[in-house]
């Protein structure tokens, strides 16, 4: 059997009892290490499941799957992942690989930032599509994802921006190497994301403005959860400190009952 199981956002024991007996009783366990980190690191993994870890890193899973499904054949195999199994695309294809090679498998769901991002008042409900900022570069600054904010707008409705991850990303000039050299490990924070919406603002006036209120979450699911709500330009100042990192942009007019939930985040001096 080939399982993919959630682990949730914050702690060693946010994986469900279910997850747990899978993981303790699996032959192999993997840690899928780069649609997302946990707060919490590997060792207290271990240290809380009982069991080593084989870290699954972007190129095991994306290009040699192979490897995880030759073993799911004659043992059981799972792989961890933080948040639910279908927070990214990444696990519906490799579901997908698994029902084609004809390997049962079994997915066990657990909290995602999707969902926990109710933490800060805003209600479920009320979320339209949500966006992925990437970080840019002197020649790629992609914004495409701002015409899906503005829809959202348009329908009264919040967005949930997931900021990027880049986790063992080959360098530009190692891709024509035979040896491989990576970047060091980069997690974009609220105060890029909002430096980068100014950005996009500053060329394409539009009904959100640099004093448009965003939502900064930062850890959630963590002992140390950080939210702070202030404008966009206000944002580009602020330090939530470690990742992960997400901004949600609410809807110009919110219901009265988030409105003053989120009052108690407002911004304070960090």
């Amino acid at each position: 059997m080939f399982f993919i199981v959630g682990i949730g956002l914050g702690d060693p024991e946010d994986i469900t009892v279910k997850g747990l007996k899978i993981v303790q009783n699996c032959d192999r366990v993997y840690l899928e290490a780069y649609t997302s980190i946990l707060s919490c690191g590997q060792e207290s993994l271990e240290n809380f499941y009982q069991r080593k870890l084989i870290l699954a890193d972007r190129e095991m899973i994306e290009q040699h799957s192979d490897e995880l499904f030759a073993h799911s054949i004659v043992k059981d195999v799972a792989l961890l992942v933080v948040g639910d199994p279908f927070g990214a695309t990444t696990h519906t294809d490799l579901i997908l690989r698994a029902k084609e090679k004809g390997i049962p498998y079994q997915v066990v769901h657990n909290a995602s930032i999707m969902n926990a991002v109710a933490c800060c008042g805003l209600q479920l409900y009320s979320f339209g599509e949500t966006v992925s900022i990437p970080y840019w570069t002197d020649s790629w600054k992609p914004d495409s994802f701002f015409q899906k904010i503005l829809k959202n707008q348009q329908m009264g409705l919040h967005t949930l921006c997931l900021l990027d991850i880049r986790v063992r990303e080959p360098t530009l000039e190692s891709l024509s190497k035979k040896k491989r050299e990576y970047e060091p490990p980069r997690f974009m924070s609220v105060s890029e994301a909002s430096q980068q919406l100014m950005e996009i603002i500053d060329k394409n006036p539009s009904e959100i403005s640099e004093n448009s209120l965003v939502v900064g979450l930062a850890r959630v699911g963590h002992k140390t959860q950080l939210i702070v709500a202030c404008s966009i330009k206000e944002m580009t100042e602020q330090d939530l400190g470690p990742p992960l990192h997400s901004l949600v942009i609410p809807a110009r007019e919110c219901h009265p009952l988030e409105t003053e939930y989120l009052q108690q985040f407002n911004l304070v001096k960090l």
